[in-house]
């Protein structure tokens, strides 16, 4: 059975939709590196937004490492917005600008939990879709640490 039609309003960001795994390369100046895999979805219902989940696990082990989900919605005239909820207890929103092949987000708010959460203060996202190949990259300041990059990683369209 086929899908809703793809709302026209989703611009560039329709390139986006299906499922993408791959994996990655994680640092911080305060953690050990290391590597992970990931799975990415990217749906929609016929609406002009795209649901999103993304979920990693550690390289070799797959012991859980990291999900979050949400939204992202383009704007007219090129500029797109990102809402995402992150078990760390952190929610993060971001805007930015989207372009055949290249989407750059900066958060706009990053609220956190009273308890427990990370102490994320900013991130940035960049990413760079070739075909049915998405790489990107995250940066990440927290409290005590300035903006860094944390997260370079691949993914593949699986479909």
């Amino acid at each position: 059975m086929a899908g809703p039609p793809i709302s026209a309003e989703l611009g560039p960001l329709a390139a986006l939709i299906g499922t993408w795994c791959g994996g990655g390369h994680g640092e911080y100046p305060t953690v050990d590196d290391f590597d992970y895999e990931e799975e990415m979805r990217f749906w929609h219902y016929g609406d002009p937004y795209l649901q999103y989940q993304e979920r990693t696990w550690i390289a070799g082990t797959g012991a859980p490492s990291h999900n979050e989900a949400g939204f992202w919605r383009p704007h007219p005239g090129g500029g797109v917005d990102v809402t995402l909820a992150h078990p760390l207890g952190l929610v993060e929103v971001s805007e930015g600008t989207i372009s055949v092949g290249t989407i750059d987000l900066a958060s706009t708010v990053v609220a956190r939990t009273p308890v427990g959460a990370m102490d994320v203060v900013s991130i940035t996202r960049h990413y760079e879709l070739t075909g049915d190949t998405l790489a990107y990259e995250l940066h990440m300041e927290t409290d005590g640490t300035p903006l860094a990059l944390h997260l370079r990683g691949t993914v593949t369209r699986v479909d």
